[in-house]
């Protein structure tokens, strides 16, 4: 079967389905939630547009009261379950087209998730329908599970099988090939900082507001704190030349008396801090050095004390890492400030699969000034490399690549953990830049058309 010629005789209609699925704008949307749409409009409507289309090519659909829906071929007892997401992370700044265009450009595809991962959502799915078309015999049933709510909380996937039986095993279109056998530990943990507003300056310095962030998961590339001060034009032109120093792009405005600092930074997935640049990070650093009113002062030095410069844990305490799936690492997702109020800090740490929960937790607490105030866990995900699973896979990508599959491990979470017998696959090939969750993503056309050959001989082999 020469399944790369099955793919390139439907390449038009891909591309442009795609591009169809990439422009609806199917972020969390907390104020049009409603009945059937538990998060919103345009998660619905991304979710509702997959079942539909998969209607009309003649598979089974069903959608579970908008929190996740599947789309179902084949026959027998087992199924074969592939894994995708059609919720995607806020688009942020800085786009040079329309997040939401899936602009061509260069033989890329640009939206976000095109890479992240509503692109290789489209592969999964032409690939069941090439199988499909074909009328290849199948003696399991495949099912594509859709989930809606992958990039914040898992509602949907924990809704969903609490309906719904589990596959026996299947994959995730949702991170790199070869094959991922092993998934590090997320723990997304909020922290509280309640000041004393007796000690509250009315004069002076004054941290009035600090901003960053918009998910646990993203390295924030945009952080906005207001100052009250004095001396403004002395602590505008400190600011500049801290800009200049460390080759940070900012500014500094001033009105009435209220000083507005800004940093930019470079945003990255949460799994991988140390390719980022964290805004929020790099404006506290200056304000660490500046003689802040009590409460400001207190909670910016507590930041630097055990977050800057360090995506290890080291100053928290719980570095650690083991040969399955490598080093723990720390992303300071969110910090949130306001002097009328309180503070409040957003940490997501992915930890080894051998890591310890409660170390975590310990070094979590030892931050002096604030209060653990929420801690959520995903384990872990494992699956041993003699599994029926990985050598059928490691068997496909070898065939249409001609490369060794080796068994990789990473920080971030896919659904593919939600299964017992379940692994990332894909789409992104050895040596491409990672852009998911970073402003201009993309999928390459070219590789996006070989992962569907890949899919589609993977879930003949499995199914057959």
């Amino acid at each position: 079967m020469d399944w790369m010629q099955e793919v390139l005789s439907r390449k038009e209609d891909f591309i442009k389905d795609t591009q169809e699925f990439l422009r609806i704008k199917s972020l969390l949307d907390k104020k049009t939630v409603k009945a059937g749409a538990p998060f919103g409009k345009g998660i619905n409507e991304a979710l509702t547009h997959m079942l539909e289309k998969g209607e009309k090519d003649g598979f089974i659909s069903k959608n579970l009261e908008g929190y996740a829906g599947h789309l179902e071929m084949g026959q027998g007892e087992d199924i074969v379950g592939i894994l995708c997401h059609v919720d995607v992370v806020p688009e942020g700044d800085g786009w040079s087209s329309d997040p939401f265009g899936a602009e061509i450009r260069d033989g890329k595809i640009f939206a976000r998730g095109a890479i992240d991962d509503k692109g290789p959502t489209m592969a999964a799915y032409y690939a069941m329908k090439i199988v499909k078309d074909l009328g290849l015999p199948l003696n399991k049933r495949v099912r594509m599970i859709l989930g809606t709510d992958e990039e914040s909380d898992w509602g949907c996937v924990d809704h969903y099988f609490k309906h719904e039986e589990m596959p026996a095993l299947g994959f995730a279109p949702d991170a790199d090939f070869p094959i991922i056998n092993a998934e590090k530990g997320i723990i997304d943990a909020k922290l509280t900082y309640f000041f004393d507003k007796a000690l509250s300056s009315k004069s002076g310095t004054k941290l009035l507001s600090f901003q960053s962030g918009r998910r646990f998961n993203m390295v924030p590339d945009y952080a906005e704190a207001l100052i009250q001060s004095d001396d403004a034009q002395g602590l505008t032109e400190k600011y500049n030349k801290y800009l200049k120093q460390y080759d940070i792009t900012g500014s500094a405005s001033e009105e009435n008396g209220v000083l507005t600092l800004k940093a930019e930074g470079v945003s990255a997935h949460g799994s991988l801090p140390h390719t980022g640049k964290n805004a929020g990070l790099l404006l506290s650093l200056f304000l660490a050095d500046e003689e802040l009113d009590h409460n400001g002062k207190l909670f910016i030095r507590q930041i630097v004390a055990f977050f800057s410069n360090d995506t290890s844990g080291e100053k928290l305490g719980i570095q650690y890492e083991d040969e399955v799936s490598g080093p723990l690492t720390v992303n300071l997702g969110i910090i949130s400030y306001d002097s009328e109020k309180s503070g409040e800090l957003g940490v997501n740490i992915r930890y080894p699969v051998t890591g310890d929960v409660e170390r975590i937790s310990e070094g979590l607490k030892s931050i002096t000034e604030f209060q653990l105030a929420s801690l959520s866990d995903s384990k872990p995900h494992y699956v041993e490399a003699e599994h029926e699973l990985i050598q059928i896979l490691k068997k496909v990508y070898e065939e249409q690549t001609g490369d060794r599959a080796e068994l990789i491990a990473i920080g971030g979470g896919t659904y593919a953990r939600s299964l017992k017998a379940g692994v990332a696959f894909g789409p992104m090939f050895p040596g491409r830049p990672d852009v998911a969750h970073q402003k201009d993503e993309y999928v390459i056309i070219d590789d996006l058309l070989k992962a569907t050959a890949i899919y589609a001989q993977a879930i003949y082999e499995l199914a057959k």
